[in-house]
């Protein structure tokens, strides 16, 4: 019986410290200095939508260069960065052959010169013999048909040479325009195949994007719209118009390819880079978005969310569900009601329990 009695006076004495210790902690709380903030209410938008869609940025003059013939690479007369002008030797693959080639026709041409001359000169001479009567009409017709003959036969060798020519345009890759080597995907050495790209080159400056719209919405999208593109990595919004809105999606896999020139900027783009393209649409419903500024926002890992202010004037978390970004704002699929204030900038740190006063 006594020990019972004992245990029973232990637990007592373990609840009241305990019950003292919660007390004071929540007195020390009580007694903290509220934090200072500013809310703002949650803006809701009832104006025209957007359709979003993600691109790359390109450049509007590129380039990427191959060849027709297969050989090593001698040289590479360029890296990747260099500038180049319109014309300029890029690369050299080897054309021993041509060379042989070239030879054989430029002999064949020498004897089919050699060979028309004087087929000119015998038909001439039995021109003028035919008109006094002192050759007949089929020799000189044989005469006329040797002459046609050798005639055909220099227009095939010249013909020859002019291929020869084309071919050794391919062996010497040079720039189709001005620009920036901006690839490079063979060395002295290598093997050229036909079609395989050896270089690449662009124009820069002047840039547009290539997105793609699903086919559910490329209805929505007009040539000529002013648009937003959001550069990801830059966290820079630039300005466009759209130029070209495809209408087969048969070698696409069912997206839909539309083209944005981009305004001139003085940003430092560059092709390749990731964008997401806002595409204003007309609709007869009104659509109703609610929107807060990214600046507001609280992230921890994968999860987003704001300070909202509770009813005894306490900091509240609210994790949200996000959807589309519009410049500064991004859109509030669940987690915050429309009309509803959430805290926008905090004097001191806040948690979750933190008292807080309105300015």
């Amino acid at each position: 019986m006594k020990r019972y009695t004992f245990l029973l006076a232990l637990i007592t004495a373990s609840l009241f410290i305990t019950s003292c210790g919660s007390d004071k902690k929540n007195e020390a709380t009580d007694s903290g200095q509220p934090v200072s903030v500013k809310v703002n209410a949650v803006s809701e938008s009832g104006s025209s939508p957007f359709l979003t869609a993600s691109g790359t940025i390109e450049a509007v003059n590129s380039a990427n260069l191959s060849t027709r013939m297969m050989g090593y690479v001698t040289k590479v007369h360029v890296k990747v960065g260099d500038k180049v002008s319109k014309g300029q030797l890029l690369v050299s693959i080897n054309n021993t052959d041509l060379q042989a080639k070239k030879a054989q026709v430029n002999a064949s041409i020498t004897e089919a010169t050699a060979a028309f001359n004087n087929a000119s000169k015998d038909y001439n001479r039995f021109k003028n013999l035919l008109a006094d009567n002192s050759v007949s009409q089929k020799e000189f017709d044989d005469m006329a048909a040797h002459y046609n003959m050798a005639k055909a036969r220099l227009e095939g060798a010249n013909q020859m040479k002019n291929e020869v020519s084309a071919q050794f345009a391919y062996s010497n890759i040079t720039a189709p325009f001005s620009g920036v080597v901006t690839s490079k995907s063979i060395d002295e050495g290598d093997m050229a195949n036909p079609g395989m790209p050896l270089i690449s080159v662009e124009t820069p400056g002047t840039f547009e994007v290539t997105a793609l719209v699903p086919e559910s919405e490329i209805s929505k999208i007009t040539s000529g719209t002013s648009v937003n593109v959001l550069v990801k990595s830059m966290n820079t919004t630039l300005t466009g118009k759209v130029t070209e809105v495809s209408t087969s999606a048969a070698n696409t896999g069912g997206q839909y390819i539309v083209k944005v020139a981009l305004d001139k900027t003085d940003a430092s783009i560059l092709s390749g880079m990731f964008v997401t393209v806002q595409f204003p649409i007309k609709t007869q419903e009104k659509v109703e978005m609610v929107l807060i500024p990214k600046s507001a926002l609280v992230t921890k890992g994968q999860l987003s969310g704001v300070y909202t202010v509770s009813e005894s004037k306490t900091a509240l978390l609210r994790w949200l569900r996000l959807g589309r970004t519009f410049g500064d704002q991004v859109e509030v699929l669940s987690g915050l009601a429309a009309n509803e204030p959430y805290i926008t900038w905090a004097d001191g740190k806040l948690y979750n329990g933190v008292k807080v006063t309105i300015q």
